[in-house]
């Protein structure tokens, strides 16, 4: 465990000290939920076009999802594990290059990485067989999750942790809807 932790500073700082005052601005505009916006009415608009009024299961499975990987990752990892971020470990602030407030004080596993990849697996499941370009959501969701470390909240093994648990959680949620859907529908979701 302690080669671990060792490695995991490590990264983190190897990361988050290549900066400078134009990349900060770059990577907290990728950091900010309002920046996503945009892609995130395009992806509701795209699964009710695609999926017309059946759209609906697969529109409230996606924010149950996000619902779950927030709360699971905020409520019960951060508090639970309470490891520090790296801006409030009193042994590595002094070398972090912050870009924002610190944020809270636990930051295992992170929900911005959570919330992005869980988001990345659910409409890929959602649509692997028709758009096989939807996998192109996980570099979306690396990106976000790799800013969090650039501006100096969430050592690297964070966001591997809340990206695990956003997978596997939309998995299990996307699973969950598709049973619903066929239980009432009779008939599969997605069609392979």
């Amino acid at each position: 465990m302690e080669y671990v932790e060792k490695l995991d500073r490590y990264l983190f700082l190897l990361l988050n000290g290549h900066h400078s005052p134009w990349s900060d601005k770059i990577w907290l505009t990728i950091t900010a939920i309002p920046t996503w916006i945009p892609l995130y009415a395009a992806l509701i608009l795209w699964i009710v076009v695609y999926f017309k009024k059946d759209s609906i299961w697969i529109i409230t499975g996606a924010i149950l999802m996000v619902v779950f990987t927030d709360q699971f990752t905020s409520s019960f990892m951060k508090p639970y594990f309470g490891r520090l971020r790296p801006c409030h470990d009193p042994d590595l602030a002094p070398l972090v290059h912050l870009a924002k407030s610190c944020g809270g004080l636990f930051g295992f596993a992170s929900g911005h990485a959570a919330n992005s990849f869980g988001i990345a697996m659910y409409i890929w499941l959602a649509f692997r067989y028709r758009f096989r370009w939807s996998s192109l959501l996980f570099l979306w969701a690396t990106i976000v999750a790799l800013s969090r470390v650039m501006i100096g909240v969430h050592y690297p093994f964070d966001i591997i942790a809340g990206a695990a648990t956003g997978v596997l959680i939309a998995w299990v949620v996307f699973r969950l809807t598709e049973s619903l859907f066929f239980y009432f529908r009779m008939e599969p979701l997605i069609k392979d």
